[in-house]
């Protein structure tokens, strides 16, 4: 059963950690880092009842913010995370981290962060992030661009955005990912006009018709690769769940449409479904062909 610890600080949930060492013994749970992105809850459930299953070695969840992810990783209180967004979202937290962590994989490619409309706004009064100026647009967006949380690598871009664009009027609402979807689900049910920080993979455009505005000064950065980080040493004490995190490659499409099994159903059983579709995918990665 995979242990979570849920909604906690990170050292609340490293209160009872080992030593490093102790890590490699059999029966010591290969303790996995998150943070509540639905592209993260996916992969990482998904590894976890890979490991479970297939492997069979126990997966704790820790769940934290996104700071203490890369510092719990680096001193070894966690084994791993499946969530490194570079080379540029989270190029601030790696950077502090590079020489005391190891890559294993590569989750997904092709990521991507930007700004988002709903397609029922004019592309002639919105295709790009400078149109944002228009004291039409402006009045009609109420000069707010809603966001998520303040640590995530996507505000501090969209902060440095709404610099380069000469946005000074706007309110960058931060918030959460939930606060964002909150804000995005209730403005296309009435047709109201709204602008919010997202990226792909999301669920979100499964479920909603929206669009990302262009960003031609690049301040949101470009596509981006999420990777798996380790703690030193992750790799000769479990060589086997190394090699299948190693394979373990998502194409963003499937990811996409098991993020919004999820959210029609729950990200258990999102995870199983997407098991039982993908065996010949599911036996590469663990191995067995």
């Amino acid at each position: 059963m995979i242990k979570k610890i849920l909604s906690m600080g990170l050292a609340a949930a490293m209160a009872s950690s080992v030593a490093t060492t102790a890590l490699a013994q059999d029966g010591t749970p290969v303790k996995i880092g998150w943070s509540a992105w639905s592209d993260a809850e996916f992969a990482t459930k998904l590894a976890a009842k890979l490991i479970e299953d297939e492997l069979g070695q126990d997966v704790e969840l820790v769940q934290t913010d996104v700071a203490p992810l890369y510092q719990g990783v680096s001193r070894g209180d966690l084994d791993l995370m499946m969530m490194a967004w570079l080379p540029q979202t989270h190029a601030d937290y790696y950077a502090r981290v590079k020489d005391d962590v190891e890559t294993i994989g590569t989750v997904y490619d092709g990521a991507k962060l930007g700004w988002i409309v709903p397609n029922y706004i004019p592309e002639d009064m919105i295709s790009s992030i400078e149109d944002l100026s228009k004291d039409e647009v402006k009045e009609k967006l109420d000069s707010t661009i809603q966001g998520i949380d303040p640590g995530a690598g996507l505000t501090r871009l969209s902060q440095q955005a709404v610099k380069d664009y000469g946005l000074d009027d706007y309110n960058l609402q931060i918030s959460s990912e939930a606060g964002m979807l909150t804000t995005v689900d209730r403005a296309m049910r009435s047709e109201d006009w709204f602008v919010a920080t997202s990226w792909s993979p999301h669920w979100m455009f499964g479920k909603y018709d929206v669009r990302y505005i262009e960003d031609p000064k690049k301040s949101l950065g470009e596509a981006e690769h999420v990777d798996i980080l380790a703690r030193k040493g992750f790799q000769e004490d479990r060589p086997e769940v190394a090699a299948f995190l190693s394979r373990m490659k998502l194409p963003i499409s499937d990811l996409e449409a098991g993020m919004f099994n999820a959210q029609e159903t729950s990200y258990e059983e999102a995870v199983a479904q997407y098991i039982e579709d993908h065996p010949d995918q599911v036996d590469a990665w663990v191995g067995k062909d």
